[in-house]
């Protein structure tokens, strides 16, 4: 039992780690694209996100991964470790995406500051996540 809270809290570090990181960076690219019209901002804003979030969480992942199994090679646990990590993103990665697109374009729209709507709409968006997450586990 306390081993898989160990693997949970680990987890839960790589991915707030990865989520902050991807926050700094997509603040910096609303802001440096505020001369934009509003949709193209929101688009490269998420799409530097992602970029960010998945390429900084699957390098801590793997470096966690590699710790804990040794060699990658053919390894059942895992297989199964990585089948249930790809389930778990599902419908609550498609809700995030139509509901940080349509809230940083929003906010751009009323004028709010980039690196701020950026902000503001990545906590409405990881909180809904969050909760869809919660909902459908149940």
């Amino acid at each position: 039992m306390k081993q898989i809270n160990k693997e949970y809290l680990k987890l839960n570090k790589n991915l707030l780690l990865s989520i902050v990181f991807s926050m700094a960076i997509s603040a910096m690219v609303a802001q440096l694209l505020a001369g934009q019209e509003t949709y193209l901002n929101s688009t490269f804003t998420i799409i530097t996100g992602y970029v960010v979030f998945f390429s900084s969480f699957g390098a801590l992942y793997y470096f966690g991964l590699r710790k804990k199994y040794g060699t990658l090679g053919k390894n059942k646990n895992l297989k199964r470790e990585l089948k249930r990590l790809m389930a778990s993103l599902g419908i609550g990665e498609i809700f995030y995406l139509a509901i940080r697109w349509s809230t940083l374009y929003h906010f751009l729209n009323i004028g709010i500051e980039p690196y701020l709507a950026s902000l503001i709409s990545e906590v409405i968006s990881l909180a809904s996540y969050m909760l869809i997450v919660t909902i459908s586990a149940k």
